[in-house]
């Protein structure tokens, strides 16, 4: 099945406007596939395709000159520079590249924000513009099938997740995410020298699937996982920049008891998280659905945004007399307060607490029936 990405006609706005376009995420989400994709528009003597898990390509654009990099392009259009992170000093060729042949469009792909970032946020400063590609978004699937298909599917994205490879081939997802949560997950981090113990950022890993949705103590997870605060921490940060999860701190403003250190951690993908506690039971057999609920529509909720371009701020919100908010965006002055409830019958209110000392906001419970609403 053939689902096109929302990122195309982003990046299709910038195309030819004297800036590197950049798109960096996971593994196995479809960068090279949707950039491919932009090049066929143009016919093979206007582009031209280096893909840099080749060895001859990697030496061809390691410490090369402007004139060599002429003589590579000749009078192509556009480039695409797939796994650009493999090259040594990357940043500095795809500036030279930028600065000295006019009218050339580059495309660039990455697996990791680990390297690529470091090895062009300072040669690129002004040249690029950065897109993030996640794993598929309801949004994306429903322009392919409907509305009603996706809801009919709700258990199975819930479980499975939205990997392109899985949501193409659902007979087989059990075994394709079993396979991206070994050989493809840890691929970019254990080529990263800071990771010391692959034991344990296993073991970490484990322990933040079995708290999506809860508050997490990096104090308790060091003891869980048996290292440092402070490698709990390197290791979240690393596991983030290679987008495994996310991290939401909690809001606090007016309130003493307001939560003002707090996170919660959500994954990228449920599927990715039900493979790496091996769990995938029915909805009805578990007892972490509300779980799975929240940390799918928060992960929805991310990539609409992020596609539609919005920037809101993002928290969760509670005290210590255990009032809580799921989730909450701060943008233009308003908050947006939302629950987000597996459980149809529950009656949810807001905290009076909250609606006292924050008067501008807007509170909507999501639920089965309108999460259309909230990640549409």
């Amino acid at each position: 099945m053939q689902i096109a990405r929302f990122l195309t006609k982003n990046i299709n706005k910038w195309l030819f406007k004297g800036k590197a376009i950049v798109v960096v995420g996971p593994r196995q989400v479809g960068k090279t596939t949707l950039l491919r994709q932009i090049l066929t528009e143009f016919s093979p003597n206007e582009s031209l395709y280096l893909n840099c898990d080749e060895t001859d390509v990697q030496l061809s654009l390691e410490n090369t000159s402007s004139t060599e990099l002429l003589n590579l392009i000749g009078k192509r259009k556009i480039v695409l520079i797939d796994e650009a992170q493999r090259v040594n000093n990357i940043g500095i060729t795809l500036k030279l590249i930028t600065d000295n042949i006019d009218g050339i469009q580059l495309l660039v792909s990455g697996s990791s924000a680990l390297d690529i970032r470091n090895k062009l946020n300072e040669p690129l400063t002004g040249r690029k513009v950065e897109f993030r590609l996640f794993p598929l978004s309801t949004s994306e699937i429903v322009e392919t099938t409907s509305a009603i298909e996706e809801q009919r599917l709700l258990e199975h994205r819930m479980t499975y997740g939205m990997y392109p490879d899985i949501v193409s081939n659902p007979e087989d997802a059990k075994r394709l995410l079993n396979e991206l949560s070994t050989s493809y997950l840890y691929k970019d981090l254990l080529m990263y020298k800071d990771i010391r113990n692959p034991e344990a950022l296993n073991k970490l890993l484990i322990a933040l699937a079995l708290q999506i949705g809860s508050e997490v103590s990096y104090n308790e997870l060091s003891r869980t996982v048996g290292i440092s605060n402070e490698t709990v921490e390197k290791y979240i940060d690393l596991l983030e920049k290679v987008f495994i999860v996310f991290r939401q701190p909690s809001f606090s403003r007016n309130l003493r008891q307001e939560l003002t250190k707090s996170r919660k951690i959500y994954f990228y993908d449920n599927g990715i998280r039900n493979a790496l506690v091996q769990n995938f039971q029915p909805l009805a057999l578990r007892n972490d659905v509300g779980f799975l609920w929240e940390n799918f529509c928060v992960s929805e909720r991310k990539k609409r945004n992020e596609y539609n371009g919005d920037f809101p701020n993002t928290y969760f919100w509670r005290t210590n007399t255990q009032q809580e908010i799921d989730y909450i965006e701060e943008q233009d002055g308003l908050l947006s307060a939302f629950e987000i409830k597996w459980n149809m019958k529950k009656k949810v209110k807001l905290p009076n607490s909250f609606a006292d000392a924050y008067p501008n906001h807007k509170f909507v419970v999501v639920n089965q029936e309108n999460y259309f609403d909230f990640i549409l």
